[in-house]
């Protein structure tokens, strides 16, 4: 009787250690949905994601954004917690991107962008949630402007060409007088500009400026060096008008502002509005206030 208590022990022993080794089960987390679009019409049962969740709309709803009110219900996180196409809690998903860019040329690549974000971590990933997404649109609006909807990616002008190259600088222009055009999405321009931006981003700019107009992540790099570190005619640096309220109108004096602020050229800061108007309402948040300089 003994043997057998014994034997059926050591049968025990030996599926219990079975059950230790066998691997866990990991439930899967559920799919995304699309992104959801202030513009779009949701009725009852439709589908969207947000902020990393799934939700479903309770009856009909446009302009709502989830879980600001008790038309959406919360179905749990998906995706691994982040909404399909934005890496590293980025604000602004792939799908919202393309929505903000259709015509866009395909050298403005959404993962060149989103590389790009590690020169820049506080850059949208600043403040409240509403905030992180007023710098993302503001950016990509007056980069918008700069480009024709990121449609170019060079100065169409080409007789200024010449004119962006500062002799006077102790370094010059080692790569030609012609070479120091604008170029990326805010049409970085002028030799100073490519080696300070340059010795910024550890990148030799100025021996190779061309890096801008071949290179979608170095591009993008370029604007979020300017947005984040440069005032430009202002006072203070686009990123910082976002993060500590002085409002949308700042970041076009610090872009643009000695041709086009205080009366210089109305329709051109009001197309600068528009389009921020136009991304934050895509980004679900509200434009604030001070949008005009």
């Amino acid at each position: 009787m003994m043997r057998r208590v014994m034997g059926m022990l050591a049968a025990l022993g030996a599926v219990v250690a079975m059950l230790v080794v066998l691997p866990a089960s990991t439930a899967s987390a559920a799919a995304c949905a699309a992104p959801w679009n202030a513009s779009s019409v949701y009725t009852g049962g439709g589908a969207a994601s947000y902020n990393g969740h799934n939700w479903t709309a309770k009856w009909w709803t446009q302009n709502e954004r989830p879980g600001s009110s008790d038309v959406w219900a919360d179905q749990g996180s998906c995706g691994g917690g982040t909404d399909p196409g934005t890496p590293s809690g980025f604000v602004v998903s792939e799908a919202q991107f393309n929505q903000m860019f259709p015509s866009r040329n395909p050298f403005y690549t959404y993962s060149g962008l989103t590389a790009a974000l590690s020169a820049y971590p506080g850059f949208a990933n600043t403040g409240s949630d509403t905030v992180k997404r007023q710098e993302a649109a503001a950016f990509l609006a007056n980069v918008s402007h700069e480009t024709g909807g990121l449609v170019y990616v060079v100065e169409q002008n080409t007789a200024n060409y010449p004119h962006y190259c500062d002799t006077g600088q102790p370094y010059g222009c080692p790569a030609g007088q012609s070479a120091y055009y604008g170029r990326g999405p805010i049409q970085l321009s002028w030799n100073f500009n490519y080696k300070a931006a340059g010795d910024a981003l550890g990148i030799d700019l100025l021996g190779n400026p061309y890096l801008v107009e071949q290179n979608a992540s170095v591009a993008w790099k370029t604007g979020l060096w300017y947005w984040n570190t440069q005032n430009g005619p202002g006072t203070m640096t686009a990123h910082n008008a976002m993060v500590n309220g002085a409002g949308f109108g700042e970041t076009i004096r610090s872009i643009n502002g000695s041709l086009e602020c205080n009366g210089g050229n109305p329709a051109q800061v009001q197309s600068r509005i528009d389009r921020y108007q136009a991304f934050v309402q895509i980004l679900g948040t509200t434009p604030g206030s001070n949008l005009s300089c």
